[in-house]
């Protein structure tokens, strides 16, 4: 028996992000998700405890920022150098070692966190 319906946002990212710039309504779209900014699904987002390996290694703190290019880099509060250096999977011992960096964002990021938020497991507020 069907009893679970999970629905994703659309993201305003690449080709949907060039379908709502054609059409005029990527500011109408950003609005509507920046308005709906929603606290309480910050919580449950999946950049917190998910990463994305891209196939070189490379890491990303969600799909959509692999998407994008915008691979986990930084630098952390120990390090005295203010360059920043991109991670992959040869760079780290084991996860934890990500811990002390920020995790990556942009407006994008408001996808999933409008209304009662969204993941790949459904809602997360």
């Amino acid at each position: 028996e069907f009893n679970n319906l999970i629905t994703i946002t659309n993201m305003p990212i690449k080709r949907f992000a060039d379908h709502l710039a054609k059409q005029g309504q990527m500011k109408e779209y950003m609005e509507l998700l920046v308005n709906n900014y929603n606290p309480q699904t910050v919580g449950g987002l999946m950049c917190l405890n998910t990463i994305s390996v891209g196939w070189d290694g490379s890491l990303y703190d969600c799909d959509f920022n692999q998407q994008l290019g915008m691979g986990i880099a930084g630098k952390s509060s120990e390090e005295s150098s203010s360059a920043k250096k991109k991670f992959s999977i040869f760079d780290i011992e084991c996860l934890t070692d990500l811990e002390k960096y920020s995790v990556l964002t942009d407006n994008h990021c408001f996808g999933c966190t409008a209304g009662s938020g969204s993941s790949c497991q459904g809602a997360t507020a």
